[in-house]
């Protein structure tokens, strides 16, 4: 009877364990830096996709709080096509909010965007409205990116 007392409460310990371990892989980890791959806007029932494979690369970067994106041409000729911004997220499950802090068009900075997040393995979706009336922009943006490795 002692040892049957000893199982369940091992049993028990590890039960417990087992539900707070659950609890931490349902959070999504987001954290650290992600390679753009494909981005597909629909603008007024419209859909255009760019493939970030060739003239173009965008990176995005997660800590715990802050968000950064940086994006550019890789034709040395191509200056202008430079386009960076960051700021503070919340992430609640799948649901992600970015508050834009730092962006070049002031009529973003200050802006809160909600999105909802999906990760596959190394591949991570975003997927939602970017809408500033002060730009004219009221879009559904759909970001596909893969997890660079350290």
């Amino acid at each position: 009877m002692k040892y049957t007392l000893i199982l369940l409460f091992l049993f028990s310990l590890f039960a417990c364990k087992r539900k707070d371990g659950n609890k931490k892989d349902s959070v999504l980890d987001i954290q650290g830096t992600w390679q753009l791959v494909s981005a597909t806007t629909i603008d007024k029932g419209k859909s255009e996709t760019t493939d970030y494979s060739g003239k173009l690369k965008m990176i995005k970067l997660f800590n715990n709080s802050h968000f950064a994106f940086l994006r550019h041409s890789l034709d040395p000729k191509d200056t202008a096509n430079f386009d960076a911004g960051g700021g503070t997220f919340v992430l609640k499950g799948s649901d992600y909010t970015e508050h834009l802090e730092y962006y070049k068009n002031k009529n973003w900075e200050g802006k809160k965007f909600n999105f909802k997040l999906d990760i596959h393995q190394d591949t991570l979706v975003q997927k939602g409205v970017e809408k500033v009336e002060a730009a004219g922009v009221d879009r559904v943006i759909i970001e596909k990116y893969l997890r660079i490795k350290q």
